[in-house]
C-alpha cells in the first residue's frame, strides 16, 4: 500500500469514528482523494510533498475538465479535511490548503443539541444498563463527554491516572500527542468519583487473584484494552433512544458540538472554547459563531423599535 493510500484509509476510518460519516460519504471521500493522489502522482509527488500552489494547480485541473461547481468544492473541502487530519496527527507540519478559498458553497452548521436533549440523554445513560455498574459507566461516559467536549477517542482512552485525586481538571491527551486541561463540572465530578469506587473493587479483586489492574478508566477486553469508538458510538444510538431524542442526530460528535455550542451560547470566547476543544487553528472553531449571530439576530427583532408591527 502506498503512503498516500495509507493517509487516505487513515484519514476516512478516523471520519467515520469521530464524526459518524456515512459509508456513501466515505466513499465520495476516498474517490476524491484518490483522484487528488493520481493527479499528484503525474508530477511525482504525493500528500506529504504537496504545496498550496499543487492544490491550486488541483483545482484549476478539475475546472478545465467541466466539474460543476459542487463537485469541485466537494473535492477541496476533501482535501482541506484531509490536511487538518494530516496537520493534527502529526504527519505534517503545515496545512498547504488552509488559505485556498474554494468555488463557493455554503458552509454546513455542525449539528447540535438543545439543552433539553442533553438533559435527557444524561438522564437516560445510567436508566440503559444490564447491572448497576454499567449504569455508573454509562453516567461517567456521557457527563464527562458533555463537561469536557472530548473526542470519543480521547474518551474511551482515558488513563485511570488522569482521573484520581476528585480532579477539578481533567487532563487529556488529543490528536497529535497534544495535551490540554480542561475542566470538570460538579455532575461530571460525581459521576467520575462513583465509577471510581466500582473500578477500585474491581482492581482489588483482580489483585487477590494476582492479575494486573488496567490503566483505562474504561477498561474492556477488546484488543485496545478499553471501549471502543465504535462500541460507544452503538451505546449512544441506545442511549438516544431510550431517552425519547431522535437517534440520527446523536452521536458523540454531536455532544461535543452541544458543548461548544451551548458554552458559546453562555458568553464563552472563541479562543477559551477553541482550547477547551484542542482546535489547532482557531478557524476551525469559528463555525460556532451561528450560535452567536442567531443570539444578536434574535435581540435586535426582539428589542429593536423598528423590529416591531406597528399596531
Amino acid at each position: 500500500m502506498s503512503q498516500d493510500a495509507r493517509w487516505i484509509q487513515s484519514f476516512v476510518e478516523a471520519q467515520a469514528a469521530e464524526l459518524d460519516a456515512a459509508t456513501n460519504t466515505q466513499l465520495a471521500y476516498a474517490r476524491d482523494l484518490r483522484d487528488f493522489s493520481e493527479w499528484l502522482a503525474r508530477k511525482s509527488k504525493g500528500f506529504d510533498q504537496a504545496q498550496k500552489a499543487d492544490v491550486e494547480d488541483y483545482l484549476v485541473f478539475c475546472d478545465a475538465q467541466g466539474l460543476s461547481k459542487a463537485t469541485r468544492a466537494r473535492r477541496l473541502s476533501a482535501i482541506k479535511q484531509l490536511y487538518r487530519f494530516a496537520f493534527e496527527e502529526n504527519l505534517r507540519s503545515d496545512n498547504p490548503a488552509i488559505q485556498i478559498k474554494g468555488p463557493g458553497r455554503d458552509k454546513s452548521l455542525p449539528k447540535t443539541l438543545s439543552h433539553d436533549e442533553v438533559d435527557a440523554l444524561l438522564a437516560a445513560a445510567p436508566a440503559l444498563a444490564r447491572n448497576a455498574s454499567d449504569a455508573t459507566r454509562n453516567r461517567c461516559l456521557m457527563e464527562l463527554l458533555y463537561a469536557t467536549g472530548m473526542r470519543v477517542s480521547e474518551l474511551v482512552s482515558l488513563p485511570v491516572s488522569s482521573a484520581r485525586g476528585d480532579p477539578r481538571m481533567l487532563l487529556i491527551k488529543g490528536k497529535g500527542g497534544k495535551e490540554r486541561m480542561v475542566p470538570l463540572s460538579a455532575g461530571a465530578r460525581s459521576a467520575l468519583t462513583d465509577w471510581l469506587a466500582l473500578w477500585d473493587d474491581k482492581a482489588a479483586r483482580l489483585a487477590t487473584d494476582r492479575i494486573a489492574a488496567p490503566k483505562f478508566l474504561f477498561p474492556t477486553s477488546s484488543k485496545q484494552g478499553h471501549m471502543t469508538r465504535h462500541r460507544f458510538y452503538g451505546l449512544i444510538k441506545e442511549i438516544a433512544v431510550h431517552a425519547g431524542v431522535s437517534p440520527a442526530k446523536v452521536t458523540p460528535h454531536t455532544l461535543r458540538h452541544a458543548f461548544a455550542t451551548h458554552l458559546l451560547a453562555g458568553g464563552a470566547d472563541l479562543r477559551s472554547i477553541q482550547t477547551l476543544l484542542g482546535h489547532a487553528d482557531v478557524a476551525t472553531t469559528e463555525i460556532y459563531t451561528h450560535v452567536l449571530e442567531e443570539r444578536l439576530r434574535d435581540l435586535v427583532l426582539t428589542h429593536h423599535p423598528l423590529a416591531k408591527k406597528p399596531q
